[in-house]
């Protein structure tokens, strides 16, 4: 791959961010303030984002970190609640799995994780990696760590452990 072929990705990836961005007013300011493309500022503030969850500083990378987890799929999700196929429902309802059992494992692992160098944007990475539909990301991490463990907790048609968890708890609260 020589630079030529490279400087074209690149200028195509801007091109498209171009026009998928017509309809923000905001950056229709910026180009006509600083006569730049608007891909300009949209690739700035995400270096910008990725930056200050680098540094971490004051906890922002932390809040930044799960605000890139959350915001995006649950825009999707609500886009998903207006359709009237399944398909995209069991996507989002397996990204909502796989990110609520990383938070879990983050809560009893947090003292360890925040010491591991940039750990906030590795988990950014990770989650925006999760919440791609490019690259369905939660249903390959879900079919290898999770499936295993909620196969024997949960199975369909037959009383699981969980289920009659459950049913013992709404006995006691009825």
């Amino acid at each position: 791959m020589d630079f030529n072929s490279i400087q074209a990705q690149i200028q195509g990836a801007f091109n498209s961010i171009d026009l998928n961005t017509q309809n923000f007013k905001s950056l229709d300011a910026f180009e006509s303030k600083t006569r730049l493309p608007r891909s300009y500022a949209v690739v700035g503030a995400g270096a910008t984002y990725l930056l200050l969850i680098f540094l971490n500083i004051g906890g922002i990378g932390e809040l930044l970190s799960n605000l890139a987890g959350f915001a995006y799929p649950c825009y999707l999700s609500l886009r998903a609640l207006k359709t009237s196929g399944s398909k995209d429902d069991t996507r989002l309802l397996t990204y909502w799995v796989v990110f609520a059992s990383l938070n879990i494992i983050e809560f009893w692992s947090g003292a360890i994780l925040y010491w591991v160098p940039a750990y906030f944007l590795f988990k950014t990475l990770f989650l925006i990696y999760l919440a791609s539909p490019a690259t369905n990301g939660a249903e390959v991490v879900f079919t290898v760590f999770i499936k295993p463990f909620a196969d024997k907790l949960v199975t369909e048609g037959i009383q699981g452990p969980a289920d009659s968890l459950m049913d013992k708890v709404q006995d006691k609260m009825e």
